[in-house]
């Protein structure tokens, strides 16, 4: 049987984090994380939580978090599998810890996130290729239609060769890569 996450507003949050009694997991992906995240907060990717191996002292609230509770709510049962005993979910995500006004820490010279990198490139080459189309050439309305393509492939599959580009990109790379 599958527990149930519960869900937990951020001042609660915070309160049980002060006190000692939980431990905050953001689920998101680690450049999403490096950006922004939730000050004491720690990071367990979704799509490496299986091989995270949490390690959670029995005494202490778990409380799962991404950045608006959406990732985390379509998660639910794969999460609350990893943990013995009860698990929350900060309700609202980030946002709602942001609004709250607690504390956050963030690295505004990291790079944007790789997935709004995707959606800024592939919006601009759409954009370009139907500028093209209608004023250079109509042979320029096959580039949005291999982006929009693309972007149909990589939702069916999973893989994006935008982002694996883009993840190549020098802003992207570690210092001293």
């Amino acid at each position: 049987m599958t527990a149930k996450l519960q869900f937990l507003p951020a001042d609660q949050v915070a309160e049980r984090l002060k006190s000692g009694r939980a431990l905050l997991i953001d689920i998101r992906e680690a450049d999403e994380f490096v950006r922004r995240h939730a000050a004491g907060a720690l990071s367990r990717p979704l799509s490496t939580f299986e091989v995270a191996r949490l390690k959670i002292e029995p005494a202490k609230d778990v409380v799962f978090t991404c950045r608006s509770g959406m990732r985390t709510q379509a998660h639910c049962d794969r999460l609350a599998d990893a943990v013995d005993g009860e698990a929350f979910v900060l309700q609202g995500g980030l946002d709602a810890w942001v609004a709250a006004g607690l504390p956050v820490n963030e690295d505004r010279k990291a790079p944007l996130e790789i997935m709004r990198q995707v959606q800024i490139a592939a919006g601009l080459l759409v954009l370009a290729g139907i500028l093209l189309g209608f004023t250079a050439h109509p042979g320029f309305f096959g580039l949005s239609a291999f982006v929009g393509a693309g972007l149909a492939f990589a939702g069916a599959t999973g893989f994006c060769g935008m982002a694996r580009l883009l993840q190549a990109a020098p802003w992207n790379r570690p210092a001293g890569a």
